[in-house]
């Protein structure tokens, strides 16, 4: 049984994302992939379909970009949510000039108010050296403190490395 948020953490290409399905499908009820990324380019709409094609036709696809609460205070009880990924939801934010602080108070708001466990796929940047130019620095301390608010709601915290999840908190189900 999932606990009402986890977060799963990793670097770019850790196995996170693939981390986080099984779990979301261990857990046999009706499953919603809550899409954030955006495809701008040829190589980027292949690995979204690769990515929907992986998890099969299983999974209730909904690409939302910018606006989680809608399928997040629409979610039942009975199914599970994915929401992958925080990172691209807030490059989006960041991309589009939204206000980040606004953006993500709505986002926890809609995460507290979601009656279905929610599994949020989030890039931990804080690993990497300081970026050299002030639109990755601002992004790399947004993410940082995006991912500290969501651990500090989860129950389930975990990093996956090399495909391998270490638990920061809680008991994996």
């Amino acid at each position: 049984m999932l606990p009402p948020l986890t977060v799963v953490l990793g670097g770019a290409a850790s196995g996170k994302s693939v981390f986080a399905e099984d779990l979301v499908a261990r857990t046999g009820r009706p499953r919603v992939y809550l899409a954030t990324a955006e495809a701008f380019d040829t190589e980027m709409r292949e690995k979204l379909e690769l990515h929907k094609a992986r998890r099969g036709p299983e999974w209730r696809t909904v690409e939302a970009p910018r606006d989680l609460a809608p399928t997040l205070t629409s979610a039942s009880a009975s199914e599970v949510v994915l929401l992958d990924c925080a990172t691209m939801w807030l490059s989006n934010h960041l991309m589009s000039n939204n206000d980040l602080e606004r953006a993500e108070v709505a986002l926890l708001a809609a995460l507290d108010a979601c009656a279905a466990p929610v599994v949020v796929v989030s890039n931990e940047v804080g690993l990497s050296v300081v970026p050299d130019n002030a639109l990755a620095r601002r992004f790399q301390t947004a993410q940082g403190r995006l991912n500290q608010r969501l651990a500090a709601r989860a129950d389930l915290v975990v990093n996956v490395i090399a495909g391998l999840p270490m638990v920061l908190r809680g008991t994996l189900p």
